[in-house]
């Protein structure tokens, strides 16, 4: 016997005949049973007796619960709701829409099984303390729309808790998808790695992420930029991450306002939302690469962008090159989980980049530097580079 899902009535009678909210009506996901209960003999195999047996199999090995419970294809999505999109601080009920959203992304695109979590608490010890004692019945947790820099805190206090891949999506998926485009339309204009200056437009989770990605992938001239300007070791009243970045991204010696750091750059990301002017993009190297990714509006117009740059890519759906984190988190997970794998490595980020670049081959153009969410081979291909990168690493279990 298969339970039917429960009817979806609208009980906000306002919303009747909207097609978001129609969608949205009573979630968009729902639990079902992989184990038939026909009759007694089933129920007593699925529950009790048959059940205290798996129970002390495990109680003896708790690895035999990778295999006998729903561990080894299960993550959380867990939120505070503190940084939702580009919505912000809109809480942890308002955050579940979105936490729902990304649980069916990872179903329908890695064939992982996610859980959203919304919690009802800031304070980043309390947080931990809560996700460490949800952890035993998961195989990962993705961190979903925290604010930075209480975002960097968290994520750093759980790996050092739990042998599980914590992975703070908004900060890795980002750059993942990010240096994948950027591999490609660096190729393009032929342009080395080692050469290539580059300037990041904001110094939250993404921008943070996306510069620890790019200096691992062999990135050396590089600046961060807030609202502050170029963040280097000789401004004061640095928070402690972006003192960290000040002094890694030291080599390219760039100081003052973004504008100043564009002059003759090759490559602007943008994760900060605001405008960037013409006249400072006009100032960029020729053929130059502009990733303006806040969204919806995005830092620079593609339509400016494309009259000072080669390639242009966005975080929309509706313009070419969409840097879209679904390209990367559902296929890691799945590879993560695959090997058991007790956390989330570098080399395990750079890997699924290559993987997902490599995915364009010959196509490669100025409107086609990354994959579309829709192509079947993104997974499995992000996957496998996962699963062999975290063998390399040492962090696989199988």
């Amino acid at each position: 016997m298969v339970a039917e899902p429960v009817a979806r009535v609208p009980f906000s009678p306002q919303f009747v005949g909207d097609p978001v909210f129609d969608v949205h009506r009573g979630g968009k996901m729902q639990i079902a049973s992989t184990a038939p209960l026909r009759d007694a003999d089933d129920l007593s195999l699925s529950y009790t007796p048959g059940v205290a047996r798996v129970c002390e199999a495990i109680a003896d090995d708790p690895s035999v619960a990778d295999d006998y419970t729903w561990v080894s294809n299960t993550v959380a999505v867990i939120t505070d709701g503190s940084a939702v999109l580009g919505l912000g601080d809109i809480g942890p009920t308002a955050s579940l829409p979105v936490m729902e959203g990304k649980a069916i992304l990872f179903k329908q695109f890695g064939g992982v099984d996610a859980i959203p979590l919304a919690l009802d608490v800031r304070d980043p010890d309390t947080f931990v303390d809560t996700v460490v004692r949800l952890a035993p019945s998961f195989g990962g947790i993705n961190l979903e729309d925290i604010a930075a820099p209480r975002c960097f805190e968290i994520e750093r206090a759980l790996q050092a808790r739990v042998d599980i891949p914590v992975f703070h999506d908004d900060q890795h998926g980002t750059a993942i998808v990010t240096l994948a485009a950027l591999l490609n339309a660096l190729a393009l204009t032929g342009r080395a790695v080692e050469d290539t200056k580059v300037v990041i437009s904001g110094a939250g989770a993404a921008g943070v992420a996306i510069a620890r990605i790019l200096q691992a992938s062999g990135i050396r001239k590089l600046a961060v930029v807030d609202r502050g300007g170029v963040i280097h070791p000789g401004r004061a009243g640095l928070t402690p991450v972006k003192a960290e970045i000040a002094y890694e991204t030291s080599e390219w010696g760039r100081t003052g306002q973004l504008s100043d750091a564009l002059d003759g750059a090759d490559v602007f990301i943008g994760v900060s939302g605001g405008t960037v002017g013409e006249s400072a993009v006009e100032r960029m190297a020729d053929d130059a690469i502009i990733f303006a990714l806040a969204n919806p509006t995005p830092e620079v117009h593609p339509d400016i962008a494309r009259r000072h740059a080669r390639v242009v890519a966005t975080g929309r759906s509706d313009y070419p090159n969409q840097i879209n984190n679904v390209l990367a988190f559902p296929g890691l997970f799945r590879g993560a989980l695959d090997v058991r794998a007790s956390r989330v490595t570098e080399g395990m980020k750079v890997a699924a980049a290559r993987a997902l670049s490599e995915l364009v081959g010959d196509a490669l153009s100025e409107s086609y530097v990354i994959p579309s969410p829709f192509d079947e081979r993104v997974a499995p291909a992000v996957a496998g580079a996962v699963r062999a990168a975290a063998r390399r690493d040492g962090v696989a279990r199988r």
